[in-house]
């Protein structure tokens, strides 16, 4: 697909795993394909709260790591391993953070010129309270966004 006057060199593609993010991983890979774009493939985790249980110990900072590395590496494999990406560049990326503003800045830093998530509903009070990842993105991000359903 060729746009005039637009071609995006950086496009970002950002995961957690869901079906709704490995589908806009695919349009993000066929995008970058066809204008001989750069790939990157975005996970970031948001570090747990409370998760080992009232009155339990946190696991130790070593232990907390190994989960979350392991974890991620988990997604971007799932990821990228069907992803064509045959003739262009492709780099994965693991963060720790709030997932909408750790995006935000990425795509900030890399000077992205596409962003690729996909659409995901939150739950009612979860929306309200803080409102998803995807709406963030679409109101904060520095480059055009686009969400697959």
């Amino acid at each position: 697909m060729e746009w005039p006057g637009w071609s995006p060199n950086v496009v970002v593609t950002a995961t957690d795993g869901s079906d709704g993010s490995l589908r806009a991983a695919h349009v993000a890979a066929s995008i970058a394909k066809n204008n001989a774009a750069k790939l990157y493939v975005i996970t970031v985790v948001r570090p747990p709260e409370g998760w080992w249980g009232i009155g339990g110990a946190p696991p130790t900072a070593t232990a907390l790591a190994n989960a979350l590395d392991e974890a991620q590496h988990g997604v971007l494999d799932e990821t990228t391993k069907d992803l064509d990406t045959e003739g262009i560049e492709v780099q994965t990326v693991e963060e720790l953070g709030d997932p909408a503003a750790t995006i935000i800045g990425f795509c900030t830093e890399i000077d992205a010129d596409l962003l690729v998530v996909g659409k995901r509903g939150a739950g009612l009070i979860e929306r309200f309270v803080m409102g998803s990842v995807a709406d963030r993105l679409a109101h904060y991000a520095p480059c055009p966004v686009l969400m697959i359903p």
